[in-house]
């Protein structure tokens, strides 16, 4: 007796449904078709900076002849040094981190010798010419593709004589002519799919070669940096734990405790005294009751679920209204980080405002969040007493080295590699600037 053949793996099946294996490959082309996109936008907006930078670099150079452009020579320099560090931030957050080497100079005697602005000024050329053009194919293709595939639905209402494709060539008149840009628009999506991650990786690859720290480049620095940023990142963790420890066996566990004993002294007494049965059940709900609360407590503490429900923005706005001090929330973050930086950052502000609060006798305080270019900004400011970070205890500071506040603040930052800056002089104001990276 014949045996059935089986069909290939990623082949349709008999009854012509695909097997998962074709359903997942398809899947995974097309998110690295959208990811490919979203890079190609991204580095379009870096490669319009470029041409900027580089048409301001030219006409610096031209009016040097006659002196002008030597006043101008720095904030060219400075400028330049800026985007490629905003381009390393976005190649970072796409691929492997590329490290910088040490800040280039931005006098001009130092900088036309200097290995870094040279190699930088090569990749402006590139970025501002190559990397813009891809970047157009990014932002354009996914519109001619979604012009031409949906053609077919719209084509009649345009007016007598309008081209039928998105190259401007041929006139629809019948519905072949309008099924015919359709197969166009589907040959601009077989283009995104197979040519669209190659693109992304050509437009970052000058970056790549250009803006990393050369071979001469000592990198020790920036390795005990990362090593100690590691260390803050595990030590903050194992903190996290305890306190989850300590707050789930002295709270909760206790209150279950009481609950498991009010409840069995309960089922012995309600045979014969009913009443005194009946309070003991109400003592019982009343610390179960206390102990789902401390367990929501906790639960939150490890990610707040407002931040999921709604935003970073409505999370901040529930922690100012919950403030003591009166405090007046500015969000504007259009560009959305990963879960754990926002959840940083808000714990960052409720330890800011809590401690603001207890300790620096303040009337008002103001939170303001920004995000743009893969960074997350925020600024916490108070009027209080000031000190922070010496004798007073502002914002979490107790003592020279600051409390464990102003410690486990710094720590969480610590944590996502971020920056954090700290201005509180006695009699104030007290101003708390954190900076961290979006991530994915």
């Amino acid at each position: 007796m014949a045996t059935p053949t089986q069909a290939p793996h990623g082949a349709p099946d008999d009854d012509g449904e695909d097997r998962p294996g074709t359903r997942a490959t398809a899947v995974r082309a097309a998110g690295a078709a959208v990811a490919a996109l979203e890079q190609l936008v991204g580095g379009l907006g870096t490669a319009l900076m470029a041409l900027l930078v580089l048409g301001w670099a030219a006409v610096t150079a031209v009016t040097s002849l006659v002196g002008v452009g030597l006043l101008m020579a720095p904030l060219v320099l400075r400028a330049l040094h800026s985007l490629a560090g905003r381009e390393r931030d976005r190649l970072g957050r796409w691929g492997p981190e590329v490290m910088g080497p040490d800040p280039a100079p931005t006098a001009l005697r130092l900088a036309v010798v200097d290995p870094t602005t040279r190699r930088e000024v090569r990749w402006l050329a590139r970025h501002a010419t190559l990397g813009l053009l891809l970047g157009l194919g990014g932002l354009l293709l996914p519109l001619l593709a979604l012009r031409d595939c949906l053609f077919p639905l719209y084509w009649r209402l345009l007016p007598e004589g309008a081209t039928s494709t998105s190259l401007g060539i041929g006139v629809a008149e019948t519905w072949a002519d309008a099924a015919a840009a359709a197969l166009l628009g589907l040959g601009w999506t077989a283009i995104i799919l197979g040519l669209g991650p190659g693109m992304a990786r050509l437009q970052g690859r000058p970056g790549r070669l250009l803006l990393a720290a050369g071979p001469d480049t000592d990198l020790s620095l920036r390795v005990a940096e990362l090593t100690a940023t590691r260390a803050a990142a595990l030590d903050a963790h194992a903190t996290e734990l305890r306190r989850i420890e300590r707050s789930l066996h002295d709270g909760t566990q206790n209150r279950l405790v009481t609950v498991t004993v009010l409840l069995g002294a309960a089922r012995r007494m309600v045979a014969r005294d009913p009443a005194g049965a009946d309070e003991l059940l109400e003592r019982a709900q009343s610390a179960a009751e206390q102990a789902l609360s401390e367990l929501r407590s906790v639960a939150r503490g490890i990610l707040p679920p407002v931040l999921a429900d709604r935003g970073l923005a409505g999370a901040l706005t529930g922690l100012a209204a919950s403030c003591p001090v009166p405090c007046r929330i500015d969000v504007e973050a259009p560009e959305r980080c990963a879960a754990s930086v926002e959840a940083t950052a808000y714990f960052v502000v409720a330890e800011a405002l809590t401690n603001i609060a207890k300790h620096s006798g303040a009337r008002q305080a103001a939170v303001t969040v920004r995000s743009g270019g893969g960074r997350l900004r925020l600024d916490i400011t108070d009027d209080g007493r000031g000190g922070a970070g010496g004798t007073s205890r502002a914002i979490g500071s107790g003592g020279e080295v600051g409390g464990s506040g102003l410690t486990g603040i710094r720590d969480r930052i610590a944590a996502h590699d971020g920056t954090f800056e700290l201005a509180s002089p006695p009699g104030g104001p007290t101003t708390l600037k954190v900076e961290l990276p979006c991530g994915l």
